[in-house]
């Protein structure tokens, strides 16, 4: 089993920035990418970015591109978003995602507890 733990969401006025971490802890050794989802309310959950496990490849929803980034800390078993130029719209609870295929499925194999962003206009 892998265990997911997520970290910094909160509250931001629209513009604003914000960092998401998620630690990674168990069998780390069968992971091969990691990533985040979304779900607002009365929405269905949608993929919002993905890393490969070694950080070679990423790959981003076409909402979030150029104002994302996703990134990997391998020592610290850690995978960071970070959100710039938010928008109200990207209010949503985030998921930390894990899967063994470096492609990450559109439902993953592992899932964290989420956390709320909140973006105000």
């Amino acid at each position: 089993q892998v265990q997911l733990v997520e970290s910094g969401g909160g509250v931001v006025q629209a513009g604003g920035s914000l960092r998401l971490s998620c630690a990674a802890s168990g069998r780390t050794f069968s992971i091969d990418a990691m990533g985040w989802f979304r779900q607002a309310p009365g929405k269905e959950r949608e993929f919002v970015a993905r890393i490969s496990w070694n950080g070679g490849s990423t790959s981003y929803a076409d909402s979030v591109k150029g104002r994302f980034t996703i990134s990997r800390d391998a020592a610290k078993n850690t995978v960071y978003v970070q959100m710039n130029s938010l928008k109200p719209e990207d209010t949503a609870v985030y998921y930390c995602v894990a899967d063994p295929s470096r492609v990450l499925p559109t439902q993953p194999s592992y899932w964290g507890q989420g956390t709320q962003v909140t973006v105000s206009s």
